[in-house]
């Protein structure tokens, strides 16, 4: 099992009553089937692969990884829209993985996505007040059809944007206009958690810090707990407390923001921050670059052993048969490495 092991001392674990989401030995696999009348599953595709952590309530989690590692897979399951092969999923002591359609569905209240893409993910056809009305709707929050448009003022005023613009249409909006209007839709049914997938990717830079610091504000200022999905890692050192680094379904490294910054340990960790630029030019030029070799291998057929060894400049030859498990090398910093 990855994550925070069952076994490590109680000092260094979050209390059971403090974690508001748990996820405990999580697999997504997606089978490959063959065959036109009588299909048989000849394969899978492993995009979560054995992954655990727990999140506290008023934390940010960053998850990052390059496209393709099953950061938005291990999103859509916490969220319930993708169903796990295998592994638990405990939100406030519930485990989601064991619940129905129906009885999910008041637990779906308090959690809640932000897209990616603010320009699909905004019904066309529907004014941006009904847009954010909508769910408060479904899960009966604010019956009164007054104190709900009240509410709609409310929330687009928090999200920076004016009360008239619920009168507009999604495509009479900018990218970053529209991705406020998600947030403040995400924000109706006064959530716990927020599934953050890569909300900033699709906007400009200078739309990107606004957005961020947007999503600072209501954190503190509704205690809100973020999953923030992206592989920007300029954007995760200024929003979350905590990061995840992901590689291939599985999370090989975990450590508070300073402590991943300034003294990453996996050898992939290095070389994802050695990608980073750097404003200064001499220090630019002066530091040491971690280049990888090779393609990230194919979650359809992974590696045996360390999923990274393939491409790890520190390889040896057990790390093609032994898979490291996650193992605290100082108090809050997991690794998944032998050789670290």
């Amino acid at each position: 099992m990855t994550g925070l092991p069952e076994s490590a001392p109680a000092a260094n674990r979050p209390a059971a009553d403090a974690a508001l989401l748990d996820v405990v030995g999580l697999k997504k696999y997606f089978p490959i089937p063959q065959g036109m009348v009588f299909q048989r599953t000849v394969a899978h595709v492993k995009a979560v692969d054995d992954v655990s952590f727990r999140l506290s309530q008023g934390e940010t989690l960053g998850l990052v990884g390059e496209s393709g590692c099953g950061k938005t897979t291990l999103g859509r399951c916490i969220l319930q829209l993708e169903r796990p092969t295998a592994g638990q999923i405990r939100f406030e002591g519930t485990n989601l993985v064991e619940l129905n359609e129906q009885e999910l569905r008041p637990l779906r209240q308090k959690i809640q996505v932000i897209f990616q893409d603010p320009y699909s993910a905004l019904n066309p056809r529907q004014k941006i007040g009904a847009i954010i009305a909508e769910p408060m709707k479904v899960h009966s929050i604010e019956p009164d059809r007054r104190r709900r448009r009240e509410r709609v003022n409310e929330l687009l005023s928090r999200c920076g944007l004016s009360p008239e613009m619920a009168q507009r249409y999604p495509h009479e909006m900018s990218g970053g206009q529209r991705q406020r209007v998600g947030i403040a839709r995400a924000l109706s049914t006064q959530p716990a958690l927020l599934i953050c997938d890569e909300p900033v990717s699709a906007l400009d830079v200078s739309i990107q810090a606004q957005i961020i610091n947007l999503l600072e504000e209501l954190r503190d200022a509704f205690h809100l707990t973020y999953l923030f999905i992206a592989h920007d890692l300029s954007v995760v050192r200024h929003l979350c407390h905590r990061v995840a680094v992901m590689y291939l379904g599985k999370i090989v490294e975990m450590a508070t923001c300073d402590t991943l910054y300034e003294h990453p340990e996996h050898p992939y960790t290095q070389a994802l921050l050695s990608a980073v630029p750097v404003p200064d030019p001499q220090v630019e030029d002066s530091r040491q670059r971690v280049i990888l070799t090779g393609e990230v291998p194919s979650p359809l057929n992974p590696p045996s052993g360390c999923v990274f060894h393939p491409r790890c400049p520190m390889a040896v030859a057990s790390c093609r048969h032994e898979a490291p498990a996650l193992r605290e090398t100082a108090p809050g910093h997991w690794v998944a490495c032998t050789e670290v």
